[in-house]
């Protein structure tokens, strides 16, 4: 039987079934939204958005537009701080303070060289932090939001900079990149799938990608600054980058105070007056235009995923048909790295094992950084508007696997200084065919694929995968390349070209199409289990009131006992309990109205109840 839970208020009476997937009652779709019901407006919305074209979309979102630059902003420091650690490892003066000495050679020309351990331990060490603080924020958002998360975020990372800046030894350098990395984690994952939530879908490939181009921009600027301070032999050629970091907390701090909260949250929380101020502060005032209708269309979307019993914890990411948009998600993201990136991208340290100079090296390096960033906005307007995302992923995945192939095929050369270039040149290469393909999209498609009430935990997933491959792959790397371990060289592209090769096998068969796909079509797709190589021709409609209850009766799981680990909704309501209890329990699946007749109703039916009483 139904238990009615009253709240101190007093006016949302929210109740809680034992057997949360009961049936669903339908009749939300009727609420009336101003003139319209529910379901008309928002399909009037999709309906509007859909014809809108890009520059429409960017004159109308030129606000939202503007605060996704401002989050994103926050992932240069983390593509800075990840670039300076890699290259330092053939900068002269840090390898003279934390290196040891083994001898002048063509590979160590200063004498001084880090062990392939500690290579790994300082490399890896931002990573492993980056995983505990990534897990968390799937938790601290979905409590707090996105933009408080980041301003206390941003603080603490102000503080754990004086640990790198000052580090007298190599321990000390590495509990503060550990330190670091849990806040990396959490800039990572809040970024993209902000501007999934703020923007429209004619925009949202180029914003959520847009994070993968602010590492570009921070490996960039440490690339160049390194290549500035390359003939310092004091303890400030290591240590002026790291001062650097302190440039961005200033004033993004101020920034992201005003920024607006993402709708969607707000909506998950029953904060309906607070998400239409938000939408007014994202959109553009113009005719034709009602914040209204957009929050109709974020309410009938949420609605809609509870009625196919989509939760708000990480379990959820695990059952039903969210399973395989968890696995989509994760094998995109960690696609990334193991296609190469531990060894083509971050490629300094390679130049110099195979015999070039340090200057040439770090020239390269550098130049590698600014080739980066044109292959991006390459991606932004030669690709993206023309070719879908399934398409540009796989025939770049293709062909990154066939440019490692080539330069572990020319490994026994490399003692020719033509053969040496040649590899380099080819990592060049490789690094923007990577910008072109995998390197965008692997940000974009994970912020795309998850629902809305899970979007912010299977980033979160996706980024740890993509964060254990990092770590996994980068301390292999450093014995590949290490002349003291096993020295591959250039027959390290033979090993990440094989797993290039594994990836694009995986993604012709499970990778769909979503391009011009809003995330209403996209729970509807995943729900009726579509074949990946069928999304992109396959027409629903997305309002059928029929289908949508014919999939909530498949995805019910009435009778059934809970399988959630028991601690789950624990830690969740820990977490979000700050002071609103209702909004704990409208984190909750099972957070219901309960009818007369034994149906259920949405958990954020009272709230829209309430705010349409005085609009």
């Amino acid at each position: 039987m139904a238990q009615t839970v009253v709240t101190e208020k007093g006016r949302d009476a929210i109740g809680h079934l034992e057997d949360p997937n009961g049936n669903f009652d339908r009749s939300w779709r009727e609420e009336h939204w101003g003139d319209k019901e529910l379901s008309v407006a928002a399909r009037d919305v999709t309906r509007d958005e859909k014809d809108m074209t890009i520059r429409e979309a960017l004159g109308v979102y030129k606000k939202a537009v503007m605060w996704c630059l401002v989050i994103s902003t926050c992932v240069i420091m983390e593509g800075f701080d990840t670039n300076l650690l890699g290259n330092f490892y053939a900068y002269p003066s840090f390898q003279r303070k934390y290196g040891h000495y083994v001898g002048i050679s063509k590979q160590t020309p200063t004498g001084y060289s880090l062990t392939a351990a500690w290579q790994t331990g300082l490399g890896q060490g931002s990573g492993c932090g980056s995983i505990l603080g990534t897990i968390i924020n799937g938790w601290l958002v979905q409590a707090y939001g996105p933009r408080k998360v980041l301003l206390c975020t941003l603080c603490v990372m102000t503080c754990f900079l004086f640990i790198v800046f000052f580090a007298p030894s190599k321990e000390v350098l590495l509990v503060g990149e550990i330190l670091l990395g849990f806040e990396w984690g959490i800039f990572a994952t809040t970024a993209p799938a902000y501007a999934s939530e703020v923007l429209p879908l004619q925009l949202r490939v180029y914003f959520t990608s847009y994070t993968n181009m602010c590492f570009i921009l921070g490996q960039f600027i440490s690339a160049g600054l390194l290549r500035g301070l390359v003939h310092r032999v004091d303890q400030w050629g290591y240590r002026i980058p790291f001062a650097v970091q302190w440039v961005w907390p200033a004033f993004l701090i101020p920034l992201i105070f005003f920024a607006p909260e993402s709708p969607y949250h707000l909506v998950r929380h029953n904060k309906l007056e607070e998400a239409e101020r938000s939408i007014r502060r994202l959109q553009a005032p113009g005719p034709g235009l009602d914040p209204k209708r957009t929050l109709a269309q974020i309410v009938y979307t949420n609605n809609l995923e509870e009625q196919l019993s989509v939760g708000t914890t990480y379990w959820d990411c695990f059952k039903g048909f969210e399973r395989r948009r968890t696995e989509i998600a994760c094998v995109v993201f960690g696609g990334q790295l193991v296609c190469g990136l531990c060894f083509a991208y971050a490629s300094t340290y390679f130049f110099q094992q195979v015999g070039l100079s340090t200057d040439a090296a770090y020239s390269l390096g550098w130049g590698a950084n600014g080739l980066a960033f044109l292959a991006c906005l390459a991606n932004w307007f030669l690709l993206m508007p023309y070719f879908g995302r399934r398409t540009v992923y796989l025939w770049g995945m293709f062909f990154m696997a066939t440019e490692l192939c080539i330069i572990g095929i020319l490994n026994p050369w490399t003692d020719h200084p033509s053969v040496a270039w040649t590899q380099a040149v080819l990592t060049l290469v490789w690094t923007a065919t990577f910008q072109l393909s995998a390197g965008q999209l692997g940000w974009a498609l994970p912020a795309e694929i998850g629902s809305t009430r899970l979007r912010q935990k299977t980033v979160c997933l996706a980024r740890n995968v993509s964060n254990i491959s990092g770590t996994v792959g980068g301390t292999l790397e450093n014995y590949f390349m290490n002349p003291e371990a096993w020295n591959l060289q250039g027959y390290t592209g033979f090993v990440w070209g094989g797993c290039a090769w594994l990836v694009f096998i995986w993604a012709y068969f499970r990778l769909p199409e979503t391009k011009d796909r809003t995330f209403h079509e996209l729970d509807i797709l995943f729900a009726k289990n579509v074949p990946a190589r069928q999304f992109k021709t396959t027409q629903i409609d997305e309002f059928d009131e029929h289908e949508q209850n014919q999939l909530a009766v498949r995805y019910s799981v009435s009778g059934q006992a809970p399988q959630r680990p028991s601690f789950i909704p624990s830690v969740t309501n820990v977490l979000a309990d700050h002071g609103h209890a209702e909004d704990t329990l409208a984190q909750r699946r099972g957070s219901i109205v309960s009818a007369q007749s034994g149906s259920r109703r949405p958990s954020i039916a009272p709230a829209v109840t309430e705010y349409l009483k005085t609009h």
